[in-house]
């Protein structure tokens, strides 16, 4: 068996070796009994200039090749959203260019027919965030002018995501938490877009967790009465509403929303370390997904999802509850930058060719703490050729002056 020497937190260093690679199958036909996005990092070029404020460059072939790689495990996409950095390197010119992209690659997947996306759409393959992240916090306006500017935003980036295709996901919005005073400037602007959409649109709440800047969302900091903000939304415009993605980390909040939603609204959770009782529900009712994680352990989520569409309940369980940990170490406080173990999976995995991020965010977490993420993806049976990881973890480890 393959074995290398990893760090420890104490500054010394440990042997550890390698399980054989766990074969994940692919299914056979369109998963059913949940719906389930996953939300996609980017991958940019490895020359590019990615440090912080540079603009972004993408690895397009990488990038889109991810997606295609989630696609094949029957997943949807969620893309453009926090995952793909979006507020944190990914600038609104090389989202636009992302959505764009992503929308047409799910049009061929569509015309493929493929078995494990047979006579889904490409909103069935690919949902999009669209936000305000145009907008200059700095200069944005005070009062009722700062409203209407969060407006004109989103409704730019809501027509660049409708015309490409893909479903719509209004975004939290870090303008909108500046510029608005009260529940009643949230309900005017999203009750506005809500009525102005063609389509139903999934609606994202992110907690601070997740993003600072987005402190007393819904117009309060009080999350019970955020939440009967939010609710009072979604019943008055529950046709346009296809879902709502929660990203607060709390299990028994979600569980108690998703009882209180008018009925075809979906919950997809956000709880990308409750995921498995949320998704395995309590009987009666269960979450979707729209998660983050499912980017790092998609295999394993394919997995579990065939199991539930086959009826068992118990094998599905168990399988997410083999990635728990990994989750939970991913997503580990400062919990913003989940994003770059994600983008190290996807190195280790060889679906990138460098271990970049734009806006320099690979450097958002230590050596150690990346060696951990190694060493649960390996338990976790997501390390999908165990010796090509070994090889660039040992790379790694070795640039950084482990075992030197």
């Amino acid at each position: 068996m393959t074995s290398l020497i990893l760090p420890t937190s104490d500054g010394g260093t440990r042997e550890y070796r390698l399980r054989p690679a766990t074969t994940w199958a692919k299914p056979t036909a369109p998963l059913a009994s949940r719906r389930a996005y996953a939300a996609a990092h980017v991958i940019p070029e490895v020359t590019a200039d990615n440090t912080p404020g540079a603009p972004a460059r993408l690895d397009w072939e990488a990038t889109l090749g991810y997606r295609h790689e989630l696609w094949s495990y029957g997943l949807g996409v969620a893309d453009a959203m926090d995952t793909a950095q979006r507020g944190m390197g990914l600038d609104w010119a090389a989202t636009q260019q992302l959505i764009k992209r992503t929308g047409a690659e799910a049009g061929s997947v569509v015309s493929a027919g493929g078995t494990a996306t047979a006579g889904m759409t490409v909103r069935d393959l690919v949902s999009c965030g669209a936000g305000t992240d145009q907008l200059d916090l700095a200069t944005l306006p005070s009062g009722a002018a700062g409203l209407q500017a969060v407006l004109a935003a989103y409704r730019e980036q809501v027509a660049v995501v409708s015309e490409a295709g893909p479903k719509v996901i209004l975004m939290a919005s870090r303008a909108l938490a500046q510029a608005a005073s009260g529940p009643e400037d949230y309900l005017k602007v999203y009750s506005t877009l809500l009525q102005e959409a063609d389509q139903p649109v999934v609606l994202h709440w992110l907690g601070t967790m997740f993003d600072p800047a987005l402190a007393g969302y819904w117009g309060s900091d009080s999350v019970d009465e955020a939440t009967e903000t939010f609710l009072c939304l979604i019943r008055e415009n529950a046709d346009k509403v296809d879902g709502v993605k929660v990203s607060l980390l709390d299990a028994s909040h979600e569980i108690a929303l998703r009882a209180a939603l008018p009925e075809g609204v979906r919950l997809y959770t956000g709880d990308d370390f409750n995921y498995p009782e949320l998704i395995d529900g309590d009987g009666t009712l269960h979450s979707d997904a729209l998660l983050g994680i499912f980017a790092a352990i998609y295999p394993a989520a394919s997995a579990a999802l065939q199991s539930y569409d086959a009826g068992d309940a118990a094998k599905a369980r168990a399988i997410l509850d083999s990635t728990r940990e990994l989750g939970k170490h991913i997503f580990s406080a400062p919990t913003f930058y989940y994003k770059t173990g994600i983008a190290f999976l996807s190195w280790l995995n060889g679906k990138q060719p460098g271990f970049q991020m734009v806006g320099g965010l690979h450097s958002g977490r230590s050596v150690v703490h990346l060696a951990t993420t190694f060493e649960l993806a390996d338990e976790a049976g997501l390390l999908k050729d165990p010796a090509l990881a070994a090889f660039r973890m040992s790379d790694f480890l070795r640039i950084n002056g482990v075992g030197v």
